[in-house]
């Protein structure tokens, strides 16, 4: 199966970025580090749209920050059914994957929403090859990573 291009990651140099993902890196590190409180005012003291950062928020990271992670957080769109969520926890045991936080929403017209947080240290595979088999399960409808962090 060829990969898609959501689940493949490319080291770019900075000056070849368009400046609305280099805005999107500084309005993460202004809220990270607490000079705005809040998206709005981030985006504002830049000058880049709410729709701009959030179209690229979860696509764009300092080489920095993913070199050092050790912390993913995945959010999935499960299919409720008995044994799901099991199912997914499992997979991800056997990637060697730690899993240390588990959110679930309240299935809803027979789906749920899953957040989970996993120390990805000890992985058997790389990130890409994980995502792209609990991709492949039919119980699994949607696979975002959410953030990292160390």
């Amino acid at each position: 199966m060829m990969k898609n291009e959501k689940d493949t990651f490319y080291l770019v140099r900075g000056d070849f970025l368009p400046e609305a993902m280099k805005k999107t890196l500084q309005v993460k590190k202004d809220l990270e580090r607490g000079k705005a409180t809040s998206i709005y005012e981030a985006v504002q003291k830049v000058g880049l749209s709410r729709s701009a950062f959030y179209k690229y928020r979860d696509a764009v990271f300092p080489f920095q920050a993913i070199q050092q992670t050790k912390i993913i957080t995945l959010f999935f769109h499960l299919e409720d059914r008995s044994g799901t969520l099991s199912h997914l926890l499992d997979m991800v045991a056997k990637a060697g994957g730690n899993i240390l936080t588990i959110h679930q929403s309240i299935p809803l017209n027979g789906k749920a929403n899953v957040t989970v947080s996993l120390d990805i240290e000890n992985l058997k595979m790389d990130l890409d090859e994980l995502l792209t088999r609990l991709k492949q399960h039919q119980f699994i409808e949607k696979v975002d990573v959410l953030g990292s962090g160390a």
